[in-house]
């Protein structure tokens, strides 16, 4: 289970790197975050306090429906309140269409309204 959820977490990454100007970003060790513009708009890490693989990122409108993911909560630090939630990469999580659809949703909100309208059908 945990190379699947690694595999995903990886595949993820990768998702979020072909945005435009995303990046990926070690701020505190090992754990991978993709930004733009120096912002972060996806956290790839461990679910806090576990050992579980999990992904956070910031969310409106799907927010509810994410927070719905079994063993997903709110993201510590306080960015909860913001509308970051934190998802573990288990068997029960959505498929990675969805998760792929909602860090596209993430970026929307973090990148300069520039950047994130390339991706709108012209």
């Amino acid at each position: 289970m945990a190379a699947s959820a690694e595999r995903t977490r990886k595949a993820l990454l990768e998702y979020a790197l072909t945005l435009p100007e995303a990046y990926e970003d070690h701020p505190w060790g090992e754990e991978a975050v993709a930004k733009v513009k120096g912002k972060i708009f996806v956290f790839f890490g461990m679910g806090e306090g576990t050992s579980t693989i999990a992904i956070a990122m910031k969310l409106e409108d799907s927010l509810e429906q994410a927070l719905a993911v079994p063993g997903a909560a709110p993201t510590g630090y306080g960015l909860g309140r913001a509308g970051w939630v934190t998802i573990p990469l288990l068997p029960t999580t959505p498929p990675a269409s969805v998760l792929k659809d909602w860090i596209e949703e993430s970026y929307r909100r973090v990148a300069p309204k520039r950047l994130a309208a390339n991706l709108d059908p012209k």
